[in-house]
C-alpha cells in the first residue's frame, strides 16, 4: 500500500499546485476522461452547487475561476490539502479523504477563506493514479 499511497498523496498534491499555478492542460491530465467533479454550494460565500462531467468540463471550469479571479495565477491564492488517508479498494482503485484550505492574500497577510474535504475516488489506468470522482464539500 505504502508504493500506492504515496502516489495517490503527490498527485493530490500536484492538483493543488496546479489548480494555484500550473497549466491547465496539465491540471486536468490527472482526471479521468469521464471523471466528476463535484462542490456543494456555500450560501455564506455565494458559491452554487457546481457538477462537472469530464475532463474537459473540469478543465473549463478551472479556466473560469482563473478568468473571474478567484484562483490561479497572479490571484495571490493557494489551496493546501492536508490530512488525507487513502483507503485501496482493489489493485486499481482507491479512495482519498483529505482537508482543504483556500488562502487569500497569500503575499501579504495570508487568511484562511475556505476549507472542507475533498473526497476522491481514484483509478490506475496504464499504471498511473488519476481521479475519476472528485467530491468538495464545506466547513
Amino acid at each position: 500500500m505504502t508504493d500506492h499511497a504515496e502516489q495517490i498523496r503527490s498527485l493530490l498534491a500536484h492538483l493543488s499546485h496546479l489548480a494555484d499555478e500550473g497549466p491547465i492542460d496539465e491540471y486536468f491530465e490527472h482526471y479521468t476522461a469521464d471523471a466528476v467533479w463535484e462542490r456543494e454550494g456555500d450560501p455564506q460565500s455565494g458559491i452554487a452547487p457546481q457538477i462537472f462531467r469530464g475532463a474537459t468540463e473540469i478543465a473549463a471550469s478551472a479556466q473560469a475561476r482563473r478568468d473571474a479571479g478567484i484562483a490561479g495565477p497572479g490571484t495571490r491564492t493557494r489551496h493546501v490539502t492536508s490530512c488525507t488517508a487513502i483507503t485501496l479498494l482493489g489493485p486499481d482503485s482507491a479512495r482519498a479523504e483529505s482537508v482543504w484550505q483556500f488562502f487569500a492574500d497569500t503575499t501579504t497577510a495570508p487568511r484562511v477563506i475556505g476549507m472542507g474535504r475533498y473526497t476522491d475516488t481514484l483509478v490506475r489506468v496504464d499504471g498511473r493514479w488519476r481521479v475519476s470522482v472528485r467530491s468538495i464539500t464545506n466547513g
